[in-house]
């Protein structure tokens, strides 16, 4: 009981004088200020902040264009394989340029992409 009426006593005083009204007043406006830049900090410089996102965003960017270039050389390179499984005429392009087959009752011709020269005779 003594409890409350002190209570009561230091709140009366307190809420009787104009300027410790104001003083908890600015302490409130204070503390709302302090927790919105807290709470800006947090949303612009933070840890998953805006700024990372945009980071994290660019490079998701990046990384589906290179995404894109490796699927279609893979799509080149699973054709060439179908190929090579299915058809032994792709076998036998790639013997004749790679390997330099040339089947029997064949005549070999190679021409020269060098400047002509002119011999003195």
């Amino acid at each position: 009981m003594y409890c409350l009426a002190g209570f009561y006593f230091i709140v009366s005083t307190v809420w009787r004088y104009p300027f410790m009204k104001y003083f908890s007043q600015f302490i409130l406006l204070a503390l709302a200020v302090a927790v919105l830049l807290g709470l800006q900090y947090q949303y612009w410089l933070g840890e998953n902040g805006r700024f990372e996102h945009n980071k994290l965003l660019s490079q998701i960017e990046e990384q589906q264009r290179l995404n894109g270039n490796q699927v279609t050389a893979n799509n080149l390179l699973r054709t060439d394989v179908h190929d090579l499984k299915n058809g032994l005429e792709a076998v036998e392009e790639h013997a004749r340029l790679d390997l330099g087959l040339i089947k029997p009752n064949e005549t070999f011709v190679q021409v020269s992409t060098a400047p002509t020269t002119h011999s003195r005779y």
